[in-house]
């Protein structure tokens, strides 16, 4: 058996490129239009683990409610550098809803409220304004 992908419905393809691929900075691996179904789909991947795929599939015009994402639990990425990462996220306008305050840990969540666990590749020390922030919402 081999792990191939999680699927993700989003309801705005470009907003969630921009998060997945400039915030989060995975790379856009190949994509799918099907006109007859009318759906999209793009497959993405980190750089260091290309064979583990995120699906994002956008179905055209759609209108369903994908609710708040609780029943999924989260996507987990290592990360070189956790505070860069994380203040590019911000910087581009979205919560991180667990700092990193240990140097260790974030969460963040996506325009369709996928939860995103960010992990350091090794430990940095704590370091403001990370240390000081508090928990925002839910993640």
């Amino acid at each position: 058996m081999k792990y191939l992908h999680t699927m993700v419905r989003v309801r705005d393809i470009d907003a969630s490129l921009r998060f997945y691929c400039g915030g989060l900075g995975l790379k856009e691996m190949r994509r799918m239009e099907n006109a007859q179904g009318k759906f999209t789909l793009v497959f993405l991947a980190a750089p260091d683990s290309p064979e583990a795929e995120v699906e994002l599939t956008y179905n055209w015009g759609s209108t369903e409610d994908y609710g708040s994402a609780r029943n999924f639990g989260h996507l987990a990425f290592r990360v070189e550098d956790i505070y860069a990462t994380c203040r590019r996220l911000m910087d581009m306008g979205y919560t991180i809803h667990r700092p990193p305050r240990d140097g260790h840990m974030a969460f963040v969540r996506s325009p369709d409220l996928v939860s995103v666990e960010l992990l350091q590749d090794g430990h940095l020390p704590p370091a403001e304004p990370w240390a000081s922030m508090p928990n925002v919402g839910q993640w």
